[in-house]
């Protein structure tokens, strides 16, 4: 088999995890977290010009939404609107619509310590962390370059899908962060991403780095620590198909090699091209905040008059809509930041 030097078109109708429909008392919250944020006037508090942007507007989806409301585990509408305007707070702070683009971050990348290729079963794409690849000393750009291959990756998911698949792979010894630089990262993905890490599989996993796993460990939510799978086969497993996932350490068959030139510019241009795509469906169904990712993704406006509205399952007891969904804040960041 040739080489392959870039990352592949994401699936187009990918089999992703399902999440339960909203029981009465979910969509009541649902309804009010989308009601603050369409409010006349509303503005993000603290924050100068803090009207929405229409890229704020585009990311405050119907699946934010709910996301954020797993989160904070359907506590009450209040609490996932104050996580929501930390996080809109942040992105701006941050850079994320200005600052931290490819030619900010791509010193970081040429090595291909952090490369984006593939996706598992569910059609989430794979992001693979090599933390022998390593080419910078510690600085705050190896932050904002985990970060922007982690917007990417968002990016790179299709329909339905909201979570990513983590490889990391410790073969050969590379340099392991700072924990004050794993504090920072988890603290921003537990914070601002929170819903987005389906699995973390890592392998080859030297003692010394056993032993900076156990010491972060306290600081992540148990319900990530289950996501954590350790030198496990993901093809013998069922997690990718072979043609998926690297030859190389990871049993399959795309025999991937990473040459910064080609790969770089195939991936910047795959991802502005969905995004660029997405936006002109957002706008074509309303361009406003609450809509479906899923529409305007797939390019559907049959649904534009109603498409703010999740599921809804009726008939369900008082009792039981207390019984939500599960998922804390996901903390990838353990994990993710060994290769920023």
């Amino acid at each position: 088999m040739s080489k392959i030097y870039t990352p592949p078109s994401p699936p187009t109708a990918p089999d992703a995890v399902k999440h339960e429909a909203l029981t009465d008392a979910q969509l009541t919250m649902y309804t009010a977290v989308l009601q603050h944020f369409t409010a006349d006037g509303y503005s993000i508090p603290d924050i100068e010009n803090g009207q929405l942007t229409e890229l704020e507007k585009f990311w405050l989806s119907n699946e934010c939404f709910q996301r954020f409301l797993r989160a904070v585990k359907w506590k009450s509408a209040d609490a996932a609107i104050r996580r929501l305007e930390v996080t809109l707070k942040w992105r701006r702070e941050f850079g994320l619509y200005d600052k931290v683009n490819a030619a900010h971050v791509e010193p970081e990348a040429l090595t291909g310590k952090q490369v984006i290729f593939g996706y598992d079963t569910h059609g989430r794409p794979a992001l693979y962390l090599i933390p022998s690849r390593q080419n910078t000393t510690e600085n705050p750009c190896q932050v904002d370059f985990t970060v922007w291959m982690l917007e990417r990756t968002i990016d790179l998911m299709g329909p339905g899908v909201e979570d990513l698949a983590l490889l990391i792979n410790f073969a050969d010894r590379g340099k392991s962060p700072s924990m004050a630089t794993s504090r920072k990262v988890l603290n921003i993905l537990q914070e601002h991403y929170p819903e987005r890490l389906g699995m973390a599989l890592i392998i080859n996993l030297p003692f010394i780095i056993n032993a900076f796993f156990k010491l972060i460990t306290p600081f992540v939510d148990p319900h990530t620590r289950e996501k954590m799978k350790f030198n496990i086969d993901a093809v013998q497993d069922g997690i990718f198909v072979p043609e998926n996932i690297m030859k190389e350490h990871w049993g399959g068959t795309s025999d991937f090699e990473y040459e910064h030139e080609k790969y770089w510019k195939a991936l910047v241009e795959l991802t502005e091209k969905r995004t660029q795509t997405w936006l002109a469906n957002w706008r074509a169904l309303g361009g406003t905040v609450g809509l479906k990712e899923f529409d305007f993704k797939t390019g559907s406006v049959e649904t534009e008059k109603v498409v703010a509205q999740p599921e809804t399952t009726a008939a369900v007891s008082s009792s039981e809509s207390e019984k939500s969904p599960q998922v804390e804040e996901e903390a990838v960041a353990p994990v993710i930041d060994v290769a920023a």
